[in-house]
């Protein structure tokens, strides 16, 4: 894969990343929408699930607002996407634009207890395997990376594949392991 600054016609980081060491849950999307890029938020198109499915899957207390994303690093959430340097629907991406190896260097910088792919493109890029070969749910390992899940995609075009259960099953394992968590630091 070329790095983010070899990509032709794009800008860099056109949706800063949202990482730090200790996150509970890293969110990777394939790339920005139009609609993301132009507000400078994760997941910001209107008919896109993925702000509802956070807070009825109890990671978020409320339905936060896309702008609010930088709020998600206090609970425990990060995002990026694979695609950092391009927006647009999947079919119009840059082959380029995706650069594994940028995100397995910050998987392994910052050591979430999670890693999420918010579509089978995003997966598809990140394990170099087929999207019909992929499954919803967890990925087999990968040396000195998190468990990675992957789950539907919450875009309004992908509303055919739509599901909410593989959002709700890895929410439980992050719940669980909060709570796991935070007995620990309370019984210290």
């Amino acid at each position: 894969m070329q790095s983010p600054s070899e990509c032709m016609d794009t800008h860099p980081d056109i949706v800063p990343d949202l990482l730090r060491p200790g996150l509970d849950l890293v969110i990777c999307g394939t790339a920005p929408s139009a609609v993301s890029a132009a507000r400078q938020a994760y997941y910001a198109h209107p008919g896109n699930r993925f702000w509802a499915i956070m807070a009825e899957t109890g990671l978020t207390p409320r339905r936060f607002l896309p702008e609010e994303y930088p709020l998600m690093a206090a609970l425990g959430i990060g995002f990026t996407d694979m695609c950092k340097t391009a927006s647009g629907q999947d079919d119009s991406l840059p082959r380029t634009g995706f650069d594994r190896q940028r995100l397995a260097e910050a998987m392994r910088r910052y050591r979430p207890g999670m890693l999420a792919f918010s579509s089978k493109r995003a997966a598809s890029e990140f394990l170099g395997q087929p999207t019909g070969r992929i499954a919803y749910g967890r990925a087999p390992p990968l040396p000195d990376m998190p468990p990675i899940f992957v789950l539907p995609s919450t875009s309004g075009l992908a509303c055919r594949a739509w599901d909410p259960a593989p959002w709700h099953a890895m929410a439980a394992i992050v719940l669980a392991a909060r709570e796991t968590t935070t007995r620990s630091l309370n019984k210290v």
